[in-house]
């Protein structure tokens, strides 16, 4: 069975993909000129939805060893979750046919560090409040990024649409991100 099998099971491809970035010092998934041609004359049909950081330490696509096409990826501070964000997912599952969403934080995260430690001014605080929302009383820095992942994917549940492609089979999952160690721990409930 090729990486790009679609009956692959997505959630081994991203654990299978993180276990080789562990191994390697230069290599990322497929960027090839002939599969950019094929994305480009055949569209893209991403196996997964990745919502993460911003943070330029968080590289989805190195992180999980895939290439051009397959994931779509949607970075903001925090990976918090508002409308907008929440528009391209429902378009990810139901136009792009994507059937495993992962709400993916990380370790040193400066957006919950600052919702634990500061007060912040300005437009940072439509993230910092939201993060405050979802880590409740934790000081811990790890366990807040925890609790953060899981408010995300609350929030994706929220969505009538996403519910309804639960029910066919779309899983919405929560990860964390060492960037220490490159490795992702994904989350249970």
């Amino acid at each position: 069975m090729t990486v790009k099998d679609s009956s692959c099971n997505g959630v081994e491809r991203l654990k299978e993909g993180n276990r080789r970035y562990l191994q390697v010092k230069n290599e990322i998934g497929d960027i090839s000129p002939a599969v950019r041609r094929d994305t480009c004359v055949n569209g893209q049909k991403p196996f997964a939805l990745i919502i993460t950081c911003s943070d330029s330490r968080v590289i989805p696509e190195a992180i999980f060893q895939v290439g051009i096409g397959d994931l779509f990826v949607i970075r903001i501070a925090g990976n918090v979750i508002d409308n907008h964000q929440l528009g391209s997912i429902e378009y990810a599952a139901d136009h792009l046919g994507v059937k495993l969403i992962v709400v993916l934080g990380h370790t040193h995260c400066g957006a919950v560090d600052a919702a634990i430690s500061h007060n912040p001014e300005g437009y940072i605080r439509f993230i910092t409040d939201e993060i405050k929302e979802a880590i409740g009383d934790t000081n811990d820095p790890y366990e807040a990024s925890c609790r953060n992942v899981r408010h995300s994917i609350e929030a994706i549940e929220a969505s009538k649409i996403i519910r309804h492609d639960e029910e066919e089979g779309l899983q919405v999952l929560g990860a964390v991100y060492d960037i220490e160690t490159g490795e992702v721990h994904f989350l249970n409930r």
